[in-house]
């Protein structure tokens, strides 16, 4: 199956001009396969994870009733950047499944704002927020291979519960991340094809061979998002997950979600002062 479509340039070059939009519906399936498969694991084959005790020493009266999760400028961003890319989404692919309308101005406005959006969340990440928070650390890759080995009957330790954000936030995160800057990265550089109020048209700023693989970049990371859209807003309505959802909304989690789900000494937090992604007294990995 070809991937990839090509033509050929007026020299009697073969060049890429886009991906197979087969690979539309194989990132659809992909989604859907996921969600099904997992729901049918966690409702039949999954087992109770057992954690270490090691929030024991933790003084749990110094824990506010709510514990926030999300400032309003994060959600304010997760807001803005969700509904940038449903429409990057939708007036992308919606022209290939038959529904015919002026999409290509409505995606190039869409994406600057999910171009500023991200902008304004890596200042605010790098400057307000706890910015290693959302990054694998030694703690979660020890976890994880302690997790590994309990799954397949070996003898192993017990993981901890996670600090703020579970390995499969952070995990997500990283590929969102890598596929939302080679869409914007693309993206941009593609608004020099058409005309806009930023950029005066040129489309030959690049050869011919360059602007293919361009769009094929693009194209990928964009049906990389059908599956990794579909796969967000499942996890987002599962039980187990509501209250994480709820505080995208509202900000913050229960006490008790709080100490069913995260380990405080990784996560800590307190009346007296703000809530961290890590303690206090550590220092920041490098």
């Amino acid at each position: 199956m070809n991937l990839i479509e090509w033509a050929t340039s007026p020299w009697g070059q073969q060049v890429p001009i886009h991906i197979a939009w087969s690979l539309l519906w194989v990132s659809a399936i992909a989604g859907v396969g996921f969600l099904i498969v997992h729901a049918i694991y966690v409702k039949f084959m999954a087992k109770p994870v057992a954690h270490s005790a090691g929030a024991s020493s933790v003084d749990i009266s110094r824990i506010p009733e709510k514990v926030q999760r999300h400032s309003f400028g994060a959600r304010f961003f997760h807001a803005i950047m969700a509904l940038s890319m449903l429409a990057l989404l939708f007036t992308a692919f919606l022209p290939k499944v038959g529904v015919q309308f002026a999409w290509v101005e409505w995606h190039w406005i869409a994406g600057i704002v999910l171009t500023i959006s991200v902008l304004y969340h890596i200042i605010h990440a790098s400057f307000v927020l706890d910015f290693w928070s959302i990054w694998p650390d030694q703690q979660d890759r020890i976890d994880a291979r302690n997790r590994i080995k309990l799954a397949l009957g070996q003898s192993a330790p017990e993981p901890k519960k996670f600090a703020k954000y579970p390995l499969e936030n952070k995990l997500y995160h990283l590929i969102v991340m890598l596929a939302g800057l080679s869409a914007i990265g693309t993206g941009l550089f593609m608004m020099k094809r058409v005309r806009t109020p930023f950029f005066t048209r040129n489309p030959y700023l690049f050869s011919d061979m360059t602007w293919g693989w361009m769009y094929v970049l693009h194209g990928l990371a964009g049906v990389g998002f059908v599956a990794l859209v579909t796969v967000h807003i499942y996890f987002a309505i599962r039980p187990e997950k509501l209250f994480i959802t709820k505080s995208m909304i509202f900000g913050s989690i229960s006490r008790e979600n709080y100490l069913e789900h995260h380990d405080p000494q990784r996560w800590v937090v307190g009346a007296e002062g703000p809530a961290s992604g890590r303690p206090e007294s550590k220092k920041a990995p490098a």
